[in-house]
């Protein structure tokens, strides 16, 4: 997700004394690498739980099969959140596919049009090495839900030699399976989920713009196994994350009750030191203009009722954007640049 985020002094950020893991790092996914593979031939990664054999080359909704993890680009990625971008930039990896169908999604060309290139579990670990020797702070998985396995393999093949020594980031939908992401538990440092949604009503904006049944239980759920696995956010002196969880909220033109019934969930169910990235950064893109309602920008003043919520609620910890984050200027560039693989 392209960001340019910038920290205002009422949404501080402070740093956190780290605190033991749980697990050493490259000491997670329990799993055998079999199992692993397995979990592909009756794919149950998400809550759509399609159960096609995806390694007999069978799709479910996101359209992902075979053994391949399809990839659209590899880069330092500039925009994220400051504890994640730095200075020299975040290993970014966009994956091809989605289990999300969002009308305004902004990277369309690789969730929903196919845009990619296939790679083995080896050739990933690659990327993820030569990210980390280009100077990245850690590597940051955007949209990983549906390579589970694969990128969990990976993962665990340049852990486990000692390779990899960065921080990694698992930046999702949240549109998860708690049991999927179990066994992910040492693997994965940080989780940047993006809670979109509340409402389940047959006309909410889950089904209608993202054909997501059932997205809030199911995003809720795995958001508190995430936090499981990493607790609160925890920073270097460098000011860079280590460890915890960030959620990001996108507010979308005319739905703040979704917002303010997401920051209520977060404000209710888990500490105050988590951090929150209320986004400003919407444009409507690709499908959008079929739903007039969002077919336009957000105003400043739906942004300031969302940030007086935010701040209503003791959410005091995480980031904001400026107005100009809505701009097509921050979306990559797809171009199958990969690291150089």
């Amino acid at each position: 997700m392209s960001m340019t985020m910038e920290p205002q002094p009422r949404l501080g950020v402070i740093v956190i004394r780290r605190q033991p893991a749980s697990r050493r790092r490259g000491e997670g996914g329990t799993a055998s690498d079999d199992a692993f593979w397995q979990m592909l031939s009756s794919c149950r990664l998400c809550p759509r739980r399609c159960s096609v054999n995806r390694l007999e080359g069978q799709a479910g909704f996101c359209r992902a099969a075979g053994r391949a993890v399809q990839v659209a680009k590899a880069f330092l990625h500039p925009w994220e959140e400051p504890c994640i971008s730095g200075t020299r930039g975040s290993g970014t990896v966009f994956f091809t596919h989605c289990n999300l169908r969002c009308a305004f999604c902004q990277n369309f060309p690789i969730s929903q049009q196919g845009l990619g290139r296939p790679l083995t579990v080896e050739q990933l670990g690659r990327i993820f090495l030569r990210l980390q020797a280009a100077g990245a702070h850690n590597i940051n998985l955007v949209s990983p839900t549906h390579y589970l396995p694969q990128v969990a393999l990976a993962l665990r093949q340049v852990r486990g030699s000692g390779d990899l020594t960065i921080p990694v980031v698992w930046n999702s939908n949240a549109y998860e399976a708690p049991e999927a992401l179990r066994t992910l538990a040492g693997l994965v440092d940080v989780y940047l989920p993006d809670l979109k949604y509340a409402a389940d009503a047959p006309d909410s904006p889950a089904r209608r713009y993202s054909r997501a049944p059932g997205y809030f239980a199911a995003a809720t759920t795995a958001i508190l196994e995430m936090f499981r696995q990493v607790g609160v956010p925890r920073l270097g002196k460098d000011g860079m994350i280590r460890r915890g969880l960030i959620i990001r909220h996108l507010v979308l033109p005319g739905h703040l009750d979704e917002t303010r019934a997401v920051l209520r969930w977060i404000a209710d169910n888990l500490p105050h030191k988590v951090f929150v990235s209320l986004m400003a950064q919407y444009v409507p893109v690709y499908g959008a203009r079929q739903f007039p309602e969002i077919n336009r920008r957000l105003t400043v003043a739906e942004y300031q009722q969302a940030l007086d919520e935010l701040e209503a609620l003791g959410l005091e910890h995480g980031y904001q954007q400026e107005a100009g984050a809505a701009s097509e200027e921050f979306i990559p560039a797809f171009d199958l640049d990969l690291a150089g693989i």
